[in-house]
């Protein structure tokens, strides 16, 4: 009989040892992770990466990995059932290649990982630009046409259950050519029931507006963050390492009408990217994002 009450005590001792390391583990998964972030480690082993970023504390994901058909080179089920298996929610994707021939297709393709985000993060059909000499972006057209597109391309996204959100860069907060602050010109020709934003707190900052004054002006529009810091040099930074006040924007969230946000990084520097996602993440709990 004792014999039998040890083996019963320590039964429920692994149980509930179980039980604590679960309960800790769910409490410490927050957040969500742009996974262009790691796309490196990402197209070297895609499973392998989502387990590091499982294991660093998020709870969710925005993907930049589509391509023909496929994310990470998974057929949608595919890829929705290995996040799903690590408990990672597909939150977001990031659709760069959508156009209003092709947009159809890849709505379809989202909808079956089970993206409730669907996002353009350049101006799409040919209208970005780069110049890799100055490393500056911009957009050649006019805003009235992008403006146009996105409002096309959001009905789409309505029809099909998903949402439209377009992510900025710093030549959206600046004044163009025109005279015009293209931001400006979208947030105020766009319908909030077909067009909302992703607003990317680093390239907003870079531009030198203030997030503040955009949810003062524009509250509910700015439904998700890219939550990235800058250096002291101007330069891509862990959450939390950097100089920009998170605490104070995201005081004002609920004005922001934010409702997911992801660490990003661009460049990571000396530092690798699943380890900067790490830092990240800690810098959030510091910061007061759960």
């Amino acid at each position: 009989m004792k014999t039998v009450l040890i083996l019963a005590k320590g039964v429920l001792g692994i149980f509930l040892t179980l039980l604590l390391t679960v309960s800790l583990n769910a409490q410490e998964s927050f957040g969500g992770l742009a996974l262009y972030t790691v796309r490196d480690n990402m197209g070297d082993d895609a499973k392998a990466a989502l387990e590091k970023v499982k294991e660093a504390g998020y709870a969710y994901v925005e993907a930049a990995g589509y391509n023909d058909g496929k994310y990470y080179g998974m057929a949608p089920e595919d890829f929705k059932a290995y996040l799903n298996g690590l408990g990672l929610q597909p939150v977001s994707t990031h659709q760069a290649s959508a156009t209003l021939d092709n947009i159809d297709t890849e709505l379809e393709a989202a909808k079956r990982v089970g993206f409730e985000y669907f996002v353009i993060p350049v101006p799409p059909m040919g209208l970005f630009t780069y110049n890799a000499e100055t490393r500056s972006m911009g957009m050649k057209g006019s805003v009235s046409d992008l403006a146009e597109i996105l409002t096309q391309m959001g009905k789409k996204c309505e029809a099909a259950g998903l949402k439209l959100l377009y992510h900025n860069h710093d030549f959206e907060y600046q004044t163009n050519e025109e005279g015009i602050v293209p931001i400006d010109y979208l947030l105020e020709h766009t319908d909030p029931k077909y067009v909302n934003f992703q607003m990317d707190l680093y390239w907003v900052t870079k531009a030198g507006a203030d997030p503040l004054a955009y949810f003062e002006m524009y509250p509910g529009r700015f439904k998700a963050w890219h939550v990235k810091d800058m250096d002291e040099e101007g330069k891509f930074a862990p959450v939390g390492e950097g100089n920009i006040d998170f605490k104070r924007i995201l005081a004002q969230k609920e004005a922001s009408g934010m409702l997911k946000y992801f660490v990003e990084q661009d460049m990571t520097w000396d530092k690798e990217p699943l380890d900067v996602i790490k830092i990240s993440h800690e810098g959030l709990k510091k910061i007061g994002f759960h």
